[in-house]
């Protein structure tokens, strides 16, 4: 049997990721730091590994921004809302002195949890049939982002597949949900295609 949460199995990383980006702001280490943990905490990550520098397999590393400055990912484990348990990673992203922390679920481990998954994002049913799946994944991932908002405020955080440059998404766009400070406080956008 195939296991979701084997951080050893080349399988679970493939198909691209599924992804929570938190645009920070302005470059700053200690926000990094505050946030990353936060993350991890939000999403009940176990583990900060790294790939070993031999390709033999993983080693712990201490969870904090220094880490994500060394090895460049870092990886855990993590239970879904289903109970399921997948790997998950993340990295950060610093470009013309802003910091986007990305959070990433590997859709190899997520379609062996979920069949409706399939060849998402390029499958027939990776349109808005999708969002049979995604919603749930979504509010979840959306959850996160407000529990870290709590401990270090960001300007929005978008959820989607390979959501890895924020200039490449805007708040029109309805293929990735969308969480953004508003005057009542967080508005969650759901994607709607």
């Amino acid at each position: 049997m195939k296991i979701a949460d084997d951080m050893t199995d080349d399988e679970n990383w493939t198909g691209g990721f599924y992804e929570l980006c938190l645009v920070l702001g302005a470059a700053d280490d200690d926000n990094v730091d505050r946030a990353l943990r936060s993350l991890w905490r939000a999403a009940g990550v176990h583990g900060c590994r790294d790939r070993r520098a031999d390709g033999a397999g993983f080693a712990a590393v201490e969870l904090g921004a220094a880490a994500l400055y060394e090895h460049g990912h870092l990886r855990g484990t993590l239970a879904l809302p289903s109970g399921a348990r997948v790997v998950c990673g993340g990295f950060l992203s610093r470009y013309e002195d802003l910091d986007t922390l990305e959070f990433y679920l590997p859709l190899g481990a997520l379609a062996r949890v979920d069949r409706r998954i399939g060849g998402y994002p390029f499958d027939e049913h990776s349109g808005v049939a999708s969002l049979t799946w995604r919603a749930g994944l979504d509010r979840w991932l959306a959850d996160v982002a407000t529990a870290v908002y709590a401990d270090v405020p960001f300007q929005r955080a978008l959820i989607g597949f390979e959501i890895d440059e924020d200039r490449d998404i805007t708040i029109n766009q309805r293929h990735a949900a969308v969480v953004v400070a508003g005057a009542d406080g967080l508005e969650y956008r759901p994607a709607n295609a």
